[in-house]
């Protein structure tokens, strides 16, 4: 759809740290992170929200989804996972988008209330080694 960077992603047009590429289901890190190793999985075609992803699609997406929480705990060595998506309330970008965050005890995500504070990479090489370290926790999890 024009003008929305999820579909420029999709399209090749804006790059990405792509984590996960299939015919319909895109994963990458988020260039914003919660915490390093934060990922976004996004259909490949231009769905605003879940209700709006055809039926059929549902369970191969979250199947994706699936992998990626494994994986992201695996590749960053955390204790847990978030799996969270916003429907049109703080929805950032109106494109259906699954975050996977990894989580450890302490992290500051939770405390009296949800702290979606954002925390950049310190560098792109600290981006490039969370996306291969991701790529290798997929890519040993399909062996």
């Amino acid at each position: 759809m024009k003008g929305c960077v999820f579909c420029d992603i999709v399209a090749g047009s804006i790059s990405a740290y792509v984590v996960f590429d299939s015919p319909s289901v895109l994963a990458f890190l988020d260039h914003r992170p919660l915490l390093p190793g934060h990922v976004l999985v996004i259909p490949k075609t231009h769905d605003e929200t879940l209700g709006d992803l055809p039926e059929a699609e549902v369970g191969p997406y979250f199947r994706v989804v699936q992998r990626m929480a494994i994986a992201v705990e695996q590749a960053v060595h955390a204790e847990g996972s978030l799996v969270a998506a916003n429907i049109r309330i703080s929805q950032s970008v109106p494109h259906l988008h699954v975050h996977v965050v990894p989580r450890r005890k302490g992290d500051g995500l939770f405390g009296k209330t949800f702290q979606w504070i954002r925390r950049p990479y310190p560098s792109e090489a600290a981006i490039a080694e969370a996306q291969r370290a991701i790529q290798t926790a997929l890519a040993t999890a399909a062996s």
